[in-house]
């Protein structure tokens, strides 16, 4: 698949004719980044838009402890950056290449140009803005009202919703799925026991699919009914912090930016990290 019929499969561009895809394809170029490399550093000069061609990467912020939580997860089609084609400020959040991955690469100036020839693109950002503004809302409310069963359970559902299938393309595991929501990955694992064992989930060499949508869905709409912490209501206390005796210890911070595979600017991540909470809107 040429750059071109690639970016057509991108929510961001869909809409756009083909002719014009094809003048964003000509300005676009291709960046590798191995495992583990920092695309991205939080506070970084945002000059760029990226969308993800192969592999997956990570949005975290991370503490001056060295705990991370996840923002997200993207996959291919998927893109990050596109606020600094818009505000000229600094970069929100680190990102992190959970695999090997190829990105694009769109600069500001030359998207800018695109939109100035086609209001039609400043329409599709708008749009997509208005989506992830929409599901960041959501996610507010699942951190802030749902116990932690309910945020596992709201974010199982959110997940398959976007790739459209019970199965769940994008391979979790309980240390992802625990830095996403603000608990500990025992929490986690065990939650994920008692979905498996009440039939609302299968796990099969790590995919996990949805078997009991609507039992599902029933957890994820349960409202908290305790105090503050991982075992009880509300939002999650930080690894180790009160209503979670099982937070693990932080992993170490970011290495500096150089001396990774992913060449100057690029640092690597340390061990797995233990989880906190926040609530974020749109990157």
């Amino acid at each position: 698949m040429d750059t071109a019929d690639f970016l057509a499969t991108v929510p961001l561009l869909s809409r756009i004719a083909p002719d014009e895809l094809r003048r964003f394809a000509e300005v676009t170029r291709e960046k590798q980044y191995p495992k583990g490399s920092v695309i991205l550093f939080e506070d970084d000069p945002g000059d760029s838009l990226f969308i993800v061609r192969s592999g997956r990467v990570k949005v975290v912020l991370v503490s001056e402890d060295g705990r991370e939580v996840i923002l997200g997860v993207l996959g291919v089609g998927e893109h990050f950056g596109e606020l600094s084609l818009i505000d000229d400020q600094p970069r929100s959040a680190h990102v992190i290449a959970m695999e090997d991955s190829m990105l694009l690469v769109l600069r500001r100036d030359d998207f800018r140009r695109r939109v100035e020839a086609n209001p039609a693109v400043a329409w599709a950002l708008l749009s997509e803005l208005s989506r992830r503004l929409r599901r960041a809302d959501g996610k507010i409310g699942g951190l802030v009202l749902l116990d932690v069963p309910g945020r596992i359970a709201r974010l199982l559902i959110d997940t398959a919703d976007e790739g459209g299938a019970a199965t769940i393309d994008k391979p979790l595991t309980h240390q992802v799925i625990a830095q996403m929501i603000g608990a500990s990955r025992e929490t986690v694992s065990r939650t994920m026991r008692e979905f498996q064992d009440g039939g609302l989930i299968s796990v099969q060499r790590r995919r996990i699919s949805i078997r009991d949508r609507a039992g599902l869905k029933a957890r994820a709409q349960a409202r908290a009914a305790g105090g503050v912490g991982d075992s009880g209501a509300g939002a999650a206390g930080a690894a180790g912090g009160a209503g979670d005796p099982t937070g693990g210890p932080p992993s170490g911070p970011l290495d500096g930016r150089s001396g990774d595979v992913g060449g100057p600017g690029h640092g690597v991540v340390g061990g797995p990290a233990a989880p906190v909470t926040t609530i974020t809107g749109v990157r």
